[in-house]
């Protein structure tokens, strides 16, 4: 699978890990899937919901000591932002094709937990921040056996892509 993006779209989600640090940074992907590839019309920078309330939502997938209490290791997209978005991107024919998070001074790989949450028809955009700035971007999915695997990010004008196939 390819996840095509623009340099602007890019952009936004370095610049949001970079902001956010050395916390982590979450996000929405807005887009269209076809066959092979998904293609990102628009980024939905979230505020990192995660708090007590989420890490013990969470305890059964990783122990709570692992999962922490802080920001700094985890993220949370709230329930409210989710559909917010879901009913932006059914306004504009689009769909939430994925999510976009940081991992501070980490590198751009998912980790258990965040293989535990995933879903399988999203793309899971990676970015790594180390001493707050961006050296690393990545995108994952799960296949069939719930596995991560890597998708190839395309750097595309895809405003044009879209605003010509509407």
């Amino acid at each position: 699978m390819t996840i095509e993006l623009s340099r602007e779209h890019l952009q936004a989600i370095c610049s949001h890990g970079e902001s956010a640090y050395p916390q982590e940074c979450c996000g929405l992907l807005l887009g269209l899937v076809r066959r092979d590839s998904k293609t990102v019309v628009d980024v939905l920078g979230t505020e990192n919901a995660w708090d007590e309330e989420a890490m013990k939502a969470f305890q059964g997938i990783e122990p709570l000591a692992k999962l922490g209490e802080t920001k700094r290791g985890n993220y949370g997209i709230a329930p409210t932002d989710i559909l917010k978005a879901q009913k932006a991107a059914r306004d504009r024919h689009l769909a939430i094709i994925g999510i976009y998070h940081s991992h501070p001074d980490c590198a751009a790989i998912p980790s258990e937990f965040d293989r535990q949450v995933a879903w399988q028809e999203y793309s899971y955009i990676i970015v790594s921040v180390c001493s707050g700035k961006a050296v690393d971007v990545t995108s994952w999915g799960l296949d069939d056996d719930r596995e991560f695997q890597r998708e190839e990010i395309s750097l595309v004008d895809q405003l044009e892509n879209y605003s010509k196939n509407r």
